[in-house]
């Protein structure tokens, strides 16, 4: 709970009454790998903020090949945000790929925490837009370079994350396939 409050610290003061009452709202929730947060087609009504774990976005197209967009990891918060603010039916799975511990508010006590405390919707529009932009900085752009290129990248952007993710969700972010990931990196360590 303590990196949850912390988290929310970096964006405004909070007293001793308002973080009371945070803690009474939130739930934690343990997830095992491969357990869905979200899934596609249904209208998000919660928020988690990741205390453990690493989660991933993905969706399937229409030959129903799955697609990772992107990882989330600790101190992060997960939700297809625009389908929890426009009330529509989500077009992502949100899944735990390692065990999670996730700490959980759900959209009434949200709205309660909009009400009572004096700076919580300014909270979360900072927090909603440092969300976007690391969604944008997450999603792959790199998908235009060669494969190796997208792999050597990849460990540069995320290095916390590189060797935490199982090898098919890699391959799938990266946009290529597991058996050629693992050439790749093979040729990778030879050339080292």
């Amino acid at each position: 709970m303590d990196q949850f409050i912390n988290f929310l610290l970096l964006f405004s003061a909070l007293n001793e009454q308002q973080i009371a009452l945070l803690q009474s709202k939130c739930h934690i929730h343990d997830l095992q790998t491969a357990e869905y947060f979200s899934q596609a087609g249904q209208t998000p009504q919660r928020i988690g903020f990741v205390l453990e774990g690493i989660f991933r976005v993905c969706y399937y197209d229409k030959e129903e090949n799955e697609h990772t967009r992107y990882f989330v990891e600790e101190n992060n918060f997960i939700v297809d945000l625009n389908s929890y603010q426009q009330k529509l039916p989500s077009t992502e799975y949100i899944q735990a790929i390692l065990p999670s511990k996730i700490l959980v508010l759900n959209r009434s006590s949200l709205a309660e925490l909009s009400t009572t405390i004096l700076d919580w919707d300014k909270i979360m529009a900072q927090i909603s837009a440092r969300a976007l932009m690391e969604k944008v900085h997450r999603i792959s752009p790199m998908l235009a370079e060669d494969a190796k290129t997208r792999y050597v990248e990849f460990f540069h952007r995320f290095p916390k994350l590189a060797n935490r993710i199982p090898l098919h969700y890699l391959a799938s972010y990266i946009g290529i396939t597991k058996h050629s990931l693992s050439r790749i990196r093979k040729e990778i360590s030879e050339n080292q």
